[in-house]
């Protein structure tokens, strides 16, 4: 399947096309707790606050893995627009730390879905997290992550959101 990436001005973005409706991928892009299920480095996590599905303001903690490294963000949701993009912003305490978002667009077979990672970190923060992470090329990182999250995400929505 072919991909299109690209980055400008601190943002990542990947697309592929998926063989499923923008409905069918929306529903799972915007089930967090399953991101696990795709992502090589995200593991899943909680909403909070009593929610239990996306909605603007709508808060998750997330888990995530880099080999032995683990570490939590808190993300909340800043775009929901079922079928069409879904976004959130992620911070450690009080930090911006970047925004994620997923936007969709109908095609002849299913849909096109992009993936976008925003940097929100000041310089010092991002010198930080690499250190917590193990991750020094934060940008290429998270492309080939990206990837390969798109890919899983596609062999689930075609088989129907199972796996």
């Amino acid at each position: 399947m072919e991909h299109r990436s690209e980055s400008t001005g601190g943002i990542v973005s990947v697309s592929r096309e998926i063989a499923a409706s923008p409905s069918t991928v929306w529903e799972l892009v915007s089930d967090l707790p399953r991101m696990g299920e795709w992502s090589p480095e995200a593991t899943g996590g909680r909403w909070k606050g009593g929610a239990s599905r996306a909605f603007k303001g709508a808060r998750f903690v997330g888990h995530n893995r880099h080999g032995w490294r683990r570490w939590s963000t808190l993300a909340t949701v800043v775009e929901c627009n079922p079928g069409k993009s879904f976004a959130f912003d992620i911070t450690a305490g009080p930090v911006k730390v970047a925004r994620w978002r997923y936007d969709l667009e109908p095609t002849e077979h299913g849909c096109t879905i992009a993936e976008s990672w925003e940097d929100h970190r000041s310089a010092l923060f991002a010198r930080t997290t690499s250190l917590l992470t193990g991750v020094t090329d934060r940008a290429g990182q998270n492309r080939r992550n990206m990837t390969a999250t798109l890919d899983a995400l596609a062999r689930a929505a075609e088989a129907g959101g199972d796996g």
